[in-house]
């Protein structure tokens, strides 16, 4: 009886085609292997950069720039889908790391999406598991040897880190683990007072699962949702516990780059006094905006009430019996309303424009595959979650999230037709991925219900749609239909400026300029102009200005790509042959 032959699987099959053309130098074999659409994003294995190569010219001119010196091999696969499995994760070797990644193939078996990214560098690993130092050693100034408590800041450190929130701290924790001297600062007296001292109602609006932190995740029975004032407590303790070196109460005033020195002179405003730190690699942490953005509205002068940012909110508790204004219809906005209603203030919604709801359960649906108890069960680590969500080119982001938002769209539609009925503006982004795809292009101009939006459905908190503020008066808000409303007080949710103009006043207008716009992608949408990017744009990455790293954005975005800066900056710090790709 003859048997036919057993058939290699899809992805197992590429990938040994794939090595074997690389390892011959072979590129034009290699190129055969991708589709007519392809796309290759790699995060330093290749290109020293966060890249998307869109299209095999794209990937031929790399790899011929590229190959020679990564040397790639040792490539396998990890953990397919299942056994014909057309998509999986992946690892390999290169000259100087080892990677990890993801392909998934076309439904001609040739690559759609191939994935690579850096995840240590060899003899530089960090001192985990089996790797732990003892803690014995004498005088051990080992990456992981010291008490619980800050170490002596290094005189100058080779990397000095602007923000103590958790992007900051998140990086120096990485740093700490390989050995990289790193000191933060921030202009607050105690790390996490920049949560503590946001409005009371403030909570987590992603899981306690999406937000872990660096090698030091929640406790597991946290809720959910933890409050700020949770967030803000275990951001201290995670200071302590990481031994990081944090400088609190310390401004950053001013930073040049010595081009002679190849480093930074940094001016720094502590205790009454300005000295001045020389890292070579200067990372502003402080969040993706820049200073709060407040409007100047005719006749702010003549108002008899209170006016201040949504930043400076202090809760609703002192607004019992006022009528409060609240300019602005995101995020913030529905959380301070609630929060305003709730203790008994009169308050009013002015929406200018429209804004992408979505409702929490909806996003607990979402998140529930990759973050969750049950994915835990499954074993997916919030590491592994994370390298998944990074295998999803930015380009093919609307064919994944907008069949996902015509389907909340239809699923919620008496949730959405309750809010059209007070006049209430809804929408799922120009191109329809709803909140992802806003979040990325511009970080805002969406709401995960809470429960601010049942209030405004059925009127307890009032809403003014579709109009401008015009001018104050003494007395109250007239807006741009010739409407006014009485207010004690006017809150603005009115976003931020751009992280721009935060380069332009800490370093110089010219820095600023060459930098160019930080954050989207290059979409032509929602204020997100083109050229396009396909990467989030001067993020975790080496920007047009040598030394200078930006860092942040949510927990999950921080502490997945905190990995990325690090090593970039520990490769430097090492002085190792480190090349990063330009397309011509």
């Amino acid at each position: 009886m003859n048997m036919a032959a057993p058939q290699p699987a899809k992805l197992a099959a590429w990938l040994e085609s794939f090595s074997h053309a690389l390892d011959a130098g072979a590129i034009d074999e290699a190129l055969a292997l991708f589709g007519d659409t392809c796309f290759w994003r790699d995060q330093l294995a290749f290109t020293w950069d966060l890249q998307t190569l869109e299209g095999r010219a794209a990937i031929d001119a790399m790899l011929q720039t590229t190959l020679a010196a990564v040397r790639p091999r040792a490539w396998q696969v990890v953990e397919p889908a299942q056994a014909d499995a057309s998509e999986g994760l992946i690892a390999f070797d290169t000259a100087l790391g080892r990677c990890e990644g993801y392909v998934r193939l076309d439904g001609d078996g040739r690559c759609l999406v191939l994935l690579t990214s850096l995840r240590e560098l060899k003899g530089f690993e960090e001192p985990r598991g089996g790797r732990r130092v003892s803690g014995l050693e004498s005088g051990s100034r080992s990456p992981c040897g010291q008490a619980a408590a800050p170490a002596a800041q290094p005189e100058q450190p080779y990397v000095l880190i602007v923000g103590a929130g958790h992007s900051g701290l998140g990086l120096a924790a990485r740093l700490k683990l390989l050995g990289v001297p790193a000191v933060v600062i921030d202009r607050h007296a105690r790390p996490g007072d920049n949560w503590r001292s946001r409005y009371a109602s403030l909570h987590l609006h992603d899981t306690v699962w999406f937000d872990h932190m660096p090698h030091l995740p929640f406790p597991d029975h946290w809720p959910v949702f933890p409050s700020k004032d949770q967030i803000g407590d275990w951001l201290e303790s995670y200071a302590k516990i990481m031994a990081l070196d944090v400088v609190c109460s310390a401004a950053c005033v001013g930073a040049a780059y010595d081009e002679a020195a190849g480093a930074w002179q940094v001016r720094i405003a502590e205790s009454g006094r300005e000295r001045t730190l020389r890292p070579k690699h200067l990372v502003l942490a402080t969040g993706i905006n820049g200073a709060p953005n407040l409007p100047v509205l005719p006749g702010a002068d003549a108002f008899a009430g209170q006016q201040h940012h949504s930043a400076a909110h202090p809760g609703g508790a002192a607004f019992a019996g006022r009528k409060v204004v609240v300019i602005g219809a995101n995020n913030s906005a529905h959380d301070i309303c609630a929060d305003l209603f709730e203790h008994g203030a009169d308050v009013t919604m002015v929406q200018r424009s429209s804004t992408h709801v979505i409702r929490l359960q909806r996003v607990l649906e979402a998140l529930q595959p990759l973050y969750s108890d049950e994915a835990l069960a499954r074993g997916i680590t919030v590491e592994r979650a994370d390298l998944l969500r990074a295998a999803l080119p930015l380009r093919l982001l609307p064919a994944v999230a907008r069949p996902a938002m015509e389907q909340v769209a239809r699923e919620d539609s008496a949730f959405y037709a309750q809010l059209a009925a007070v006049g209430f503006r809804h929408d799922f982004g120009a191109d329809g991925t709803g909140i992802l795809g806003k979040a990325m292009r511009n970080g805002g101009g969406y709401y995960i219900d809470t429960g601010a939006s049942a209030l405004i459905a059925d009127g307890r908190i009032r809403l003014k749609a579709g109009v401008e503020v015009s001018r104050l008066e003494r007395n109250g808000v007239v807006f741009s239909d010739g409407s006014h409303l009485p207010a004690d007080c006017i809150v603005y949710a009115t976003g931020f400026r751009p992280f721009s103009e935060t380069i332009a006043k800490l370093i110089s207008p010219e820095v600023a300029q060459r930098v160019g716009r930080v954050w989207g992608y290059g979409a032509g949408l929602e204020g997100d102009p083109g050229p396009w990017e396909g990467e989030l744009r001067n993020m975790w990455k080496p920007t047009p200005q040598p030394g200078l790293w930006i860092h942040g954005g949510n927990f999950q975005w921080a502490r997945r790509n905190s990995l990325l800066l690090a090593l970039q900056l520990k490769a430097r710090f090492e002085g190792l042959p480190v090349s990063v790709y330009r397309p011509r």
